[in-house]
């Protein structure tokens, strides 16, 4: 467990290659107080020099034995609370899979695949990286889901698999959140909806999204900052859309 030493915490990135994740670490290498860990596949985009004071830590894949040796490294190098910690994994589309608009289009081979980096792979950071998170001081722990995990809010179905990892990715929030309610009282877990952004995850579906509801990743970078500095940390998870309005579970 760390304790605070000093005004400068740390925020750490993860699956630190998407758009939004970009401008997220542009934001936040600019923020005096705040020191930047990034955790990513494709390092290129880090090679900048305004992140030459930033721990960038390139990983080949995120199953559990990377994700248990990049906290180790963590730990061993980091001095630092932590205050924030986003995992931006999210899987919508690829080469190979493209959303379901119905049960016949259902694949068990793409239902894995979408499960594991929308719901697993964040739950297995969280996991080792608690440990580190506990302190003295607030640790915001925002994890990107979506507002097509809310149950209550399906109104139109499809989309089997994504629906069903985002809601999966609550449910594993919610239930952490009660548990560090008793042993973790310092960290807050946020499911965040960042609406719809203009990124390669979202194009293939814009056509019929507003230009006003068609979102930059600087600005969805931006709100999500404004969202973590003023949540507070009430032992309770949050289900919370770009405008920091709460979303049904």
């Amino acid at each position: 467990m760390l304790s605070q030493t000093t005004s400068q915490t740390t925020k750490i990135i993860i699956g630190a290659n998407s758009d939004i994740a970009k401008a997220l670490a542009l934001q936040v290498v600019e923020e005096e107080q705040s020191q930047l860990i990034v955790i990513t596949r494709d390092i290129s985009f880090y090679q900048q020099a305004v992140f030459e004071k930033c721990q960038i830590i390139a990983v080949d894949d995120y199953q559990e034995r990377t994700i248990s040796l990049v906290v180790k490294d963590i730990e061993s190098n980091n001095q630092t609370a932590i205050s924030a910690v986003f995992l931006c994994h999210g899987l919508l589309h690829n080469a190979h899979i493209t959303p379901e608009k119905r049960l016949q289009e259902f694949s068990e081979q793409a239902f894995l695949e979408v499960m594991k980096a929308n719901a697993m792979t964040p739950i297995l950071w969280l996991k080792h990286l608690t440990p580190l998170l506990k302190s003295k001081v607030d640790c915001k722990v925002i994890i990107f889901t979506a507002r097509v995990g809310s149950i209550s809010d399906n109104e139109i179905g499809g989309w089997y698999s994504y629906r069903t990892s985002k809601a999966a990715a609550n449910m594993l929030i919610k239930s952490a959140a009660i548990e560090f309610k008793r042993s973790a009282k310092n960290i807050k877990l946020i499911s965040f909806h960042p609406g719809t952004t203009d990124t390669p995850l979202s194009k293939p579906f814009q056509k019929n999204v507003p230009a006003h509801k068609l979102f930059t990743s600087e600005f969805v970078a931006s709100q999500l900052l404004q969202i973590v500095n003023k949540t507070a940390v009430d032992g309770e998870a949050s289900f919370l859309d770009w405008q920091g309005k709460s979303i049904p579970w």
